[in-house]
């Protein structure tokens, strides 16, 4: 439903009168979207993900100079999770809210010009809040997903809907929660739902019509398709699933995915197989070949942008039992020896290095403290499981065995994106120190309902703190520095040129560190817990930063004791534009 308000209605005619015609965003813009400071046209501020931007007018000198420029609310009673990342073009600024909305907000006054509001129906099933992490802009439209799986395009300038198509079918379980990806004219989406027992799955549309290109399935057995017919089947039936289970799977693509020009590979991540329950999806152990390992859930996979062929795989949890979902972005860099590398921070505990010829490990350490499922990554880079922090087997009983597994099934990194700076060529990565009990229970697919197979609370492991963002030097896997948080961390990072590292705090911080020392440079208290994703930019020559600021996300709806932990933090749902002046880009 689009709405328009009076004077949203009264600026839309203005800028029609007094403005060229917004020109269309093309390729060659996507691909030199970090280079741009004027826009951000895309998730991760750069196709790669780096979330690392050139600018350097604001730095470490004068980043207590910047100062609030306007502040929008998102309104009504929507207030939950926001999760977005701010996309900038041509004067307007773009944010996606909770509930599947999407907004156009004058750049330099903060006024709305255009709401989108989407009709969900009754009877949808997000797993973790209702949440949106934003939109991607192509040509003369914006694209975002919504929470029933649809993908929507609309028109930049006015808000219209252009064309709307369905995902997936939401009563079975899926939905659509990131931002989309737009390589070579094609929208490309991912799928969420994996707790209900659904299939994840990459789809590629005409950009244009919204019509369907290619679509592949991401777990073995399943038929992808090209130009309306099959294509190729994803993996070998039955090679690393038993039975029937591979039918509901799971490996939902929940996250997104990245580009890596360098290579024309489409990197997208999996989530958990499904269920939970890894007894009823391999009763033997990882010393017996990859019969059990469940592919390609829990695993990062190179897709040909053209066909959706895979190119390769590499899964970081084979036969996964803890929720550790594969899904977390993969940043495209290079290293200090000029070697072209993929890196990933996994829900695991465990940071990857892999080659972006092939995916081909490279290296792996522990960037959380305490891991308890396995003792370290083999130079195959497989897991050494501990089998004794296996959940057990619950055969004919009410339950298996519990044990106090690390990390807790939200991940020593969950969702919230890192980022590379290419100043000091280190990972800056939101991670979080806890643990969780968890335990097996029998279960039955059943279309539309949860489909786990296990119980769970989380538990921290720190008294001090549970969140902590660390500086991570990629070649070693060595922490350079940390900063603890009391609660835990679920928002994305950024990096300058400028020597700054910005992220928010559940507590409502919106905080610039030193990204040499993690010396704490700036803050601003936001009102609300900040789960979004930093941005910034530039207008006639000054530096903006933007952040959304509206707590929630899985955290509260999942986090056990530690949700009692942060029951008191309030929700929000509040775009703040931070700028410095240029009367003090210069003042120390």
């Amino acid at each position: 439903m689009n709405r328009f308000v009076k004077a949203a209605v009264a600026v839309t005619v203005a800028l029609a009168a007094s403005s060229p015609a917004f020109a269309n965003v093309t390729e060659e813009d996507l691909a030199n979207d970090r280079d741009t400071p004027e826009n951000i046209l895309t998730n991760g501020m750069g196709r790669d993900l780096q979330r690392y931007s050139p600018m350097d007018t604001l730095n470490k000198d004068n980043v207590q100079n910047l100062v609030p420029a306007w502040a929008f609310s998102l309104g009504g009673e929507k207030q939950r999770g926001q999760e977005t990342q701010p996309l900038v073009y041509d004067g307007m600024m773009y944010i996606t809210g909770s509930y599947s909305r999407l907004y156009a907000i004058d750049l330099e006054t903060g006024e709305e010009v255009w709401q989108f509001d989407a009709r969900l129906p009754e009877g949808i099933l997000p797993c973790c809040d209702v949440i949106n992490r934003g939109a991607a802009i192509f040509g003369d439209k914006i694209y975002f997903g919504t929470l029933d799986a649809r993908i929507v395009a609309l028109d930049l300038k006015t808000g219209d809907t252009v064309w709307n198509k369905k995902i997936a079918e939401y009563k079975e379980g899926y939905s659509y929660t990131a931002a989309p990806l737009i390589v070579d004219g094609l929208v490309i989406t991912g799928n969420s739902g994996g707790e209900f027992g659904i299939v994840g799955e990459v789809q590629a549309r005409d950009a244009e019509t919204g019509e369907l290109v290619w679509t592949r399935p991401v777990i073995e057995g399943h038929m992808g398709t090209l130009n309306g017919e099959e294509s190729t089947m994803t993996g070998e039936l039955n090679a690393t699933w038993p039975g029937d289970m591979w039918k509901t799977g799971g490996g939902a693509t929940w996250l997104g995915g990245s580009y890596d020009a360098d290579t024309d590979t489409l990197v997208f991540g999996t989530g958990n197989p499904a269920p939970w329950n890894s007894h009823l999806r391999n009763a033997g152990t990882p010393t017996e070949g990859n019969a059990g390992d469940n592919l390609y859930a829990a695993s990062r996979l190179g897709i040909d942008p053209a066909t959706g062929e895979i190119k390769w795989h590499f899964q970081t949890t084979p036969r996964e039992g803890w929720d550790f979902d594969g899904v977390n972005e993969v940043v495209a860099f290079e290293d200090a020896d000029g070697n072209k590398r993929f890196a990933t921070a996994d829900r695991n505990g465990f940071f990857y290095v892999l080659n972006r010829e092939d995916g081909a490990f490279v290296n792996a350490t522990p960037f959380v403290s305490e891991i308890s499922w396995a003792s370290g990554i083999d130079e195959t880079g497989r897991p050494i499981y501990n089998e004794d922090n296996r959940p057990g087997n619950p055969l004919d009983a009410e339950k298996g065995e519990m044990v106090f597994a690390v990390p807790s099934f939200l991940g020593g990194k969950n969702w919230m994106p890192m980022a590379f700076s290419q100043n000091t060529g280190m990972f800056y990565v939101p991670s979080n120190e806890w643990g969780m009990d968890i335990w097996n229970e029998p279960i039955s697919y059943k279309k539309g309902a949860a489909y786990l197979g296990a119980g769970f609370t989380i538990k921290p492991i720190f008294e001090d703190h549970i969140g902590s963002l660390k500086a991570i030097q990629p070649e070693t896997g060595e922490i350079k520095w940390e900063y603890k948080n009391d609660a835990p961390l679920w928002g994305g990072v950024m990096t300058t040129a400028g020597g700054l590292v910005f992220f928010g705090t559940p507590e409502g911080k919106f905080i610039a560190l030193d990204d040499e020392t993690g010396e704490e440079l700036w803050s601003f208290q936001t009102g609300s817990g900040i789960v979004g994703q930093p941005v910034t930019y530039e207008i006639d020559g000054e530096q903006y930063v933007t952040v959304v600021s509206g707590w929630g996300g899985a955290v509260p709806l999942w986090g056990g004791e530690v949700a009692k932990k942060v029951n008191y933090l309030n929700q929000g749902g509040t775009v703040w534009t931070f700028k410095l002046p240029r009367q003090l880009a210069s003042a120390q």
